[in-house]
């Protein structure tokens, strides 16, 4: 492969960067824990559902959650950006404002993590703070890292950029404090391993709160998916598990979606995620659904967590 060599340069880069900015910016701790939920490949591996998953697990122990993001797919005139329910998405980007939807937590965007965090300690109070992304952003002093590996994906063919599809070696899993593994079989014998599922929660028209399940669907079983998601094809293969015959129409990740994404020419119903129904932008036909997901913690994951972060544990 042609492209090898320059995947080594980058490793060795990625690497010598690292160093220098955990030697320069790491020892800049703050008030309260960050934990950071990241992945070393590219594409979607769940991170958004464990954050959300996460913080309302340990909101459930007592612990008050703050989220930072660099909010790809915004652009705000002023950073760090404080984002509410009702943030325009152009301004947030889609994943935070689906925290911010979901959670009801604080959550801060700016591309410069560090500030975010220094936004969130010092106008909330919050036990903990979790970092949507930003493995990579060693400017940004972490206490706990969590990786989430795609389970059926996994490293693709084991090469860093540009020859393949990771932004790390496989190696840096060695150094983390926890794995989650999205879907598949664990391959790992470590302890600190963890495997979860995403599950559906249920279907609801979109601009409704009402949830349905796959046995109370009065609708044609044949739709069509369209989904801007960094991996697509989970949430297809989601929906033919559910016993739907599914159009598949996959769009760009964070590409924020229009009356034209979603109009065919027929009326079938039309399904997207609930990251895309943050983002879109046109009229609301009556066919238009939206899939709800959400993922299930192991509560020895949530314990070993809280201990890590160095907080009082408390009983589930």
């Amino acid at each position: 492969m042609l492209l090898v060599p320059l995947s080594w340069l980058f490793r060795a880069i990625s690497r010598f960067r690292r160093i220098v900015l955990q030697w320069r910016f790491q020892g800049q701790s703050y008030a309260m824990p960050v934990v950071v939920i990241g992945n070393i490949s590219l594409g979607g591996s769940g991170k958004t559902p464990l954050i959300i998953a996460l913080a309302k697990a340990l909101s459930e122990r007592g612990y008050s959650v703050g989220v930072v993001s660099r909010g790809y797919g915004g652009a705000s005139a002023q950073y760090p950006l404080v984002v509410g329910p009702d943030t325009p998405v152009s301004q947030s980007g889609d994943e935070p404002l689906l925290i911010a939807k979901k959670l009801g937590c604080p959550v801060v965007v700016d591309p410069n993590r560090a500030r975010a965090v220094e936004k969130l300690v010092k106008s909330f109070s919050c036990d903990l703070i979790l970092s949507d992304d930003g493995l990579q952003h060693y400017r940004l002093h972490r206490d706990v890292e969590i990786v989430v590996v795609d389970g059926h994906r996994r490293f693709g063919n084991g090469y860093t950029l540009p020859a393949g599809p990771l932004r790390e070696s496989p190696r840096r899993l060695k150094e983390v404090d926890f794995i989650i593994q999205n879907g598949g079989i664990v391959e790992s014998d470590d302890p600190e391993t963890y495997i979860v599922q995403l599950e559906t929660s249920g279907l609801r028209r979109f601009g409704s709160s009402e949830l349905i399940g796959f046995d109370q669907w009065v609708e044609p079983t044949n739709i069509h998916a369209v989904a801007a998601i960094g991996h697509p094809e989970r949430f297809f293969e989601s929906l033919r598990q559910m016993g739907f015959k599914v159009d598949s129409e996959p769009k760009n990740d964070h590409q924020v979606l229009t009356a034209c994404d979603i109009g065919f020419d027929d009326d079938l119903p039309v399904v997207i995620t609930a990251k895309d129904a943050v983002k879109y932008e046109g009229s609301v036909p009556d066919n238009l659904w939206v899939l709800e997901v959400e993922m299930a913690l192991d509560n020895e994951f949530v314990s070993s967590l809280i201990d890590c972060a160095g907080l009082t544990v408390t009983s589930a």
